[in-house]
């Protein structure tokens, strides 16, 4: 008896997705909820788990574009598991296939990911490994077994990339060494993934269509910072997470739109839409693209509820578990183009919001306090919005509400 394979439903306005990678090989033997494949779609990328045990025949390969619904493999679960005999041969195989393979580490003397261990890396963490060039030997795997994961190297990845919070950022580093391009070869091309595409297109989208404008500010981080220095281990004592910049911005802008409620409204045709609740789109790089998961009703959680929902959505997002739920509904964006080190940038509106919030990075500057120069951490802010929905001083008395929250965190409490 044969099972088919098939690529399930994913939301209403998924139709297909391409198949990034295959976990398992044409005749492999699968266990049931074993990952066998990924599959990358216009909004998410999606993993599909084997629903019962068997021999697994592939009927698609990697790269091809295939319907929701569309069978891409069957499982024959007639076929017995193999006995310790096969598995012996597989791994005498494994072994033979890894001198080999070493022995050509050895000539070409590029560092690579340890192929020692290449028959217990699966398909998609080799990827990461060799795009993101991170030796998985290094990542500590928390599948079964010590197994390393394609989360665990997505997360290795962010870390790599995010600088220490607590530490001062410094400038943008240098990007890294560019992988080498074969000889003779000028340019190179490959297909833009179904992701990256529908980014583009919403990007573009956004400026097209609406009368994007942006204004800015700036803001003194030193109350901030002081707060989050004074109750920071007792705040992790008592939630179990870091007090972070981007809650108590969520509540500076919840305060803000409280104030300015022409920023939480949208167009739709000729009717604009005022929104009476306070859903918060939070934008998470990843090496997918750009994502932006929302937490919902910010303006009724409290400050390690927000922390709590970004860390499990930036780990969604990075694990391509993120769903077409998480993503949709929200009526404001904040982006931290900071962490990078962006000094200033003007951001592109999330359609259909009307407003989007560019924080950058934090850096110490010589200021005029009551007719003295001190030096504090200044951060640019700047928020793009919709001319054809909100006006210049509705834009920039928001922008005003916000830094006046997060100069003085006690109007978070007072809502004032």
């Amino acid at each position: 008896m044969a099972t088919e394979v098939k690529v399930p439903a994913l939301g209403e306005s998924i139709t297909s997705g391409i198949i990034a990678s295959w976990n398992v090989k044409d005749g492999d033997y699968v266990e049931k909820d074993q990952v066998l494949y990924e599959l990358e779609t216009d909004k998410i990328t999606s993993e599909g788990l084997a629903e019962v045990a068997g021999v697994i025949s592939l009927a698609a390969a990697e790269g091809d574009e295939v319907d929701i619904g569309a069978v891409i493999a069957s499982i024959d679960e007639s076929a017995s598991a193999p006995d310790k005999a096969d598995k012996a041969e597989k791994a005498d195989d494994s072994k033979q296939e890894a001198k080999a393979e070493d022995k050509e580490k050895t000539e070409d003397k590029k560092e690579s990911v340890p192929e020692k261990k290449s028959d217990a890396i699966s398909p998609a963490v080799r990827r990461i490994a060799e795009e993101e060039d991170i030796d998985p030997a290094r990542v500590t795997g928390t599948g079964k077994d010590g197994r390393v994961t394609k989360g665990d190297m997505l997360t290795a990845t962010h870390s790599s990339r995010m600088p220490a919070e607590e530490e001062k950022k410094p400038a943008a580093s240098a990007p890294s060494a560019a992988k080498p391009v074969p000889s003779g070869e000028r340019t190179t091309r490959k297909k833009m993934t179904p992701l990256r595409a529908k980014i583009a297109e919403r990007l573009v989208s956004a400026q097209q269509e609406a009368a994007m404008l942006t204004t800015f500010n700036e803001v003194d981080m030193s109350a901030v910072m002081g707060l989050r220095k004074k109750y920071q281990d007792a705040f992790v004592k008592k939630n179990g997470v870091k007090l972070g910049f981007m809650s108590l911005f969520v509540k500076a802008v919840v305060n803000g739109l409280k104030e300015v409620p022409g920023i939480n409204a949208q167009i739709d045709g000729n009717e604009i839409v005022q929104n009476h609740f306070y859903d918060i789109g939070i934008a998470v790089s990843t090496p997918k693209g750009l994502m932006v998961p929302v937490v919902r009703d910010c303006d009724q959680l409290g400050l390690a509820e927000i922390e709590q929902s970004i860390i499990g959505y930036a780990n969604k997002a990075r694990e391509g578990k993120i769903s077409i739920d998480d993503l949709t509904g929200g009526v404001f964006t904040i982006t931290n183009g900071g962490i990078f080190g962006s000094m200033l940038s003007t951001p592109i509106l999330n359609a259909p919001q009307s407003g989007i919030l560019g924080m950058h990075t934090i850096q110490e500057r010589p200021v005029a306090i009551n007719g003295q120069v001190e030096i504090r951490p200044m951060m640019y802010l700047a928020v793009s919005y919709d001319h054809r929905i909100v006006d210049g001083k509705e834009a920039v008395t928001f922008l005003v509400k916000v830094k006046q929250a997060l100069e003085d965190p006690a109007r978070l409490l007072l809502e004032v």
